[in-house]
């Protein structure tokens, strides 16, 4: 069974450039461009880490984040921000990220980062 990642950004091209990357990693990916559809992919596919853009219109990161953490306690979400906002980062930090990313991000970085937080699983 595939790892799988969801990635929620409103930025089409960094959804598609996450998806690819994942996918030729070997991930099955998950793509949200607003955080109904993040919260419904959550509720329905239980993915094993989330990307997480902080600025989306309608119900930002924060708002996303809380919310995924009632459906699913222990689901570990990584933050990608464009802003240098330290207080929402932080305010992410203490809802459960594991670590983060600003904008523009370095895609062997962030690689790096899936690999290392995302549960192995036993095949």
């Amino acid at each position: 069974m595939k790892e799988k990642i969801l990635i929620v950004d409103d930025q089409f091209g960094i959804r598609i450039l996450l998806n690819e990357v994942f996918q030729k990693e070997g991930y099955q990916t998950f793509q949200a461009a607003n955080g109904i559809q993040a919260l419904d992919i959550v509720t329905k596919h239980d993915p094993d880490l989330v990307l997480l853009d902080m600025k989306i219109p309608g119900m930002d990161g924060i708002e996303i984040l809380k919310r995924m953490k009632v459906i699913e306690p222990d689901i570990r979400v990584i933050i990608m921000t464009a802003y240098g906002e330290l207080d929402m980062i932080q305010e992410a930090k203490d809802l459960g990220a594991i670590t983060h990313f600003a904008k523009p991000f370095d895609i062997d970085d962030i690689r790096a980062a899936v690999r290392k937080h995302i549960p192995q699983k036993a095949n």
